[in-house]
């Protein structure tokens, strides 16, 4: 099966529709698959609904698609630092599910699973609970929640092979490993591919089962969501 493409347009040609549900990769700026979402905004589908932790910053990651208006719907935990996120929320120009962090990573890990729901402690008692099922464990509260499979999950890698064994690098690997089972097709961006063979298979975080579609996107400029800086200390 071929699986590298020559840009994100192409790796994503006869995948997007209007009112599709993706799941997607990365954590504020660090693992998106930008090359994916360019290529999203770029296309103009809309009435998205997508799984991310957050939505990156005003005008970089998926906040690109919101400034667009593609999105209809975010499921995330945090949107702290999206301003135009933040905007359309209160005034009900997008809908969205807030979920606990960890709740969002095992709804993705559960949903690639086959698992149709599991039952958690988290939330129970506050909003996060209300409209959820609740069923006693030895005495205990817990939430049901539902896993998520998406009809598109779209990361970002470090290095992968020819045949689209993958590897992370450190925090960027983050809700890649998760969302890109949850779905029924998962399309990579990653900066460097190898010839099969040249990755440790110990060191595979990701078969080449889950990658249908993969593409070469560097070089990448490294963006900063909050530069910290310092005087410089007089030196005499």
């Amino acid at each position: 099966m071929q699986k590298i493409y020559s840009d994100a347009a192409a790796a994503l040609d006869g995948l997007l529709v209007d009112g599709m549900h993706l799941c997607v990769g990365g954590f504020g700026l660090c693992g998106i698959p930008e090359r994916l979402i360019d290529a999203i905004q770029q296309d103009g589908v809309k009435d998205l609904t997508i799984a991310s932790n957050n939505a990156g910053i005003d005008n970089e990651g998926l906040g690109k698609l919101l400034r667009s208006k593609q999105v209809k719907k975010m499921i995330s935990s945090y949107v702290g630092e999206n301003k135009e996120f933040e905007r359309q929320f209160l005034s009900g120009e997008l809908e969205v599910e807030f979920c606990p962090q960890g709740t969002l990573a095992e709804r993705c890990r559960a949903g690639g699973a086959g698992i149709a729901g599991f039952y958690t402690k988290t939330g129970v008692g506050t909003q996060v609970a209300e409209g959820k099922e609740i069923k006693q464990f030895d005495g205990e509260d817990y939430i049901l929640e539902r896993g998520i499979y998406a009809d598109l999950c779209l990361i970002k890698g470090w290095k992968a092979d020819k045949a689209g064994n993958l590897i992370f690098r450190k925090t960027a690997r983050n809700f890649n490993a998760p969302m890109a089972t949850a779905g029924k097709i998962c399309v990579a961006e990653v900066e460097e591919i190898v010839e099969v063979g040249a990755l440790d298979p110990d060191a595979i975080h990701l078969p080449s089962i889950y990658v249908k579609r993969l593409i070469n996107g560097a070089p990448y400029d490294k963006k900063i969501e909050f530069r910290m800086t310092r005087e410089r200390e007089n030196m005499q």
